[in-house]
């Protein structure tokens, strides 16, 4: 696990972490519970890195919960140590767009 990783899963198993307004309704919009969220996240893999979004540094993660794809957007916040998750969603509703093992888009 790489440090980022181990630091995410470390936020995550201390409860540090929260979702914003827009995670909450992509959470339920694609029927994900809170508990599979945590699983995800606690051995969960940065995918993407965001260094110039406009909220601040970001990440894309990807987890699994009972063999279920999570994507997590997030971000650390250091002025509050805690985990902010800016959007949640299910890959596999968008084969589309990701590629199978979903940790890469389609070109």
């Amino acid at each position: 696990m790489a440090p980022r990783e181990g630091g995410i899963r470390d936020l995550v198993l201390s409860g540090r972490w929260e979702l914003s307004r827009h995670a909450e309704r992509e959470r339920q919009a694609d029927k994900i519970f809170l508990w599979e969220i945590e699983a995800a996240l606690i051995d969960c893999e940065v995918i993407e890195d965001y260094p110039d979004d406009q909220r601040g540094p970001s990440f894309l993660t990807l987890g699994f919960a009972r063999g279920r794809p999570i994507h997590i957007v997030g971000t650390i916040r250091n002025d509050f140590g805690e985990l902010l998750l800016i959007t949640i969603y299910d890959p596999s509703k968008s084969p589309q767009v990701w590629t199978e093992d979903y940790r890469k888009r389609k070109e």
